[in-house]
């Protein structure tokens, strides 16, 4: 049976999400930024926390950890880095480990950049992939703790799964990134697309989430350091995808 996967706001623009196994009843919570919004969906789908999934150790991603281990008794699952402050972690995990939620299956991808001990969560037989704050759409997480080859490479882990994967990030960023994505590459009739695409959901307050990884590869420009006509638009010709990469991160900084 098919995953069923609920998406909804907690804090002022992180994502919550659930991921429900129909087949056993176990439920994931794919980080923890705020206790009363996870609650509130639990109870409305009538589903009971099993485990929660940590991305990274920032606080708008685990500042509710404590809060439902206490509630639900779940399993914390964390990145293999113990150097970080995440509460009640029962489980480390690292690069190619799998997690069960009940029947699914969630391959851990480690995508360090935005900060060191950052991993994603693939649903491979969902088609989903739940990229933090590594992958926005339109967009990438700014580079805090690594380097910038060290998050290209991360990029280029997620950039390699399947066109049809839906991408489940963490931050409602969407409109601030297709803004600054158009002064880069403004002639990209597929962002162009995107862009009003984005209009029109956030005027009516939906969300701009899930997106398809196949649209991501050709809308979002941090995908594409390694294409030519990205350098050339930057006068960067001849770079390599690292060096395009870190000047248009470090744009989008300033932007």
């Amino acid at each position: 049976m098919a995953a069923d996967i609920r998406v909804f706001t907690c804090l002022s623009d992180n994502f919550g999400y659930l991921i429900h196994d129909p087949a056993t009843g176990a439920t994931a919570s794919v980080d923890a930024p705020e206790a009363g919004p996870i609650i509130r969906q639990l109870e409305a789908a009538g589903w009971t926390l099993t485990d929660i999934l940590i991305t990274h150790h920032h606080h708008d991603h685990v500042g509710a950890v404590a809060e439902l281990k206490q509630k639900y008794g779940c399993r914390v699952v964390a990145p293999h880095d113990k150097t970080t402050a995440i509460a009640d972690v029962d489980l480390r995990v690292g690069h190619g480990d799998v997690i069960k939620v009940g029947e699914l299956l969630a391959r851990v991808l480690e995508t360090p950049g935005h900060t060191l001990d950052h991993v994603s969560y693939v649903f491979d037989a969902d088609k989903a992939v739940f990229a933090a704050d590594t992958l926005f759409s339109v967009g990438c997480g700014r580079v805090f703790e690594g380097t910038y080859p060290m998050m290209w490479d991360s990029l280029l882990k997620l950039r390699a799964l399947p066109d049809d994967f839906r991408l489940y990030c963490g931050h409602e960023y969407t409109a601030s990134n297709v803004k600054f994505a158009l002064t880069v590459d403004g002639d990209n009739e597929a962002l162009k697309a995107r862009a009003a695409e984005v209009t029109r959901l956030r005027a009516a307050n939906e969300s701009t989430i899930p997106s398809l990884l196949g649209d991501e590869k050709q809308t979002n420009v941090f995908l594409r350091a390694d294409d030519p006509a990205v350098a050339i638009k930057l006068r960067m010709k001849g770079a390599t995808a690292e060096q395009v990469f870190g000047e248009l991160r470090e744009r989008k900084n300033k932007s």
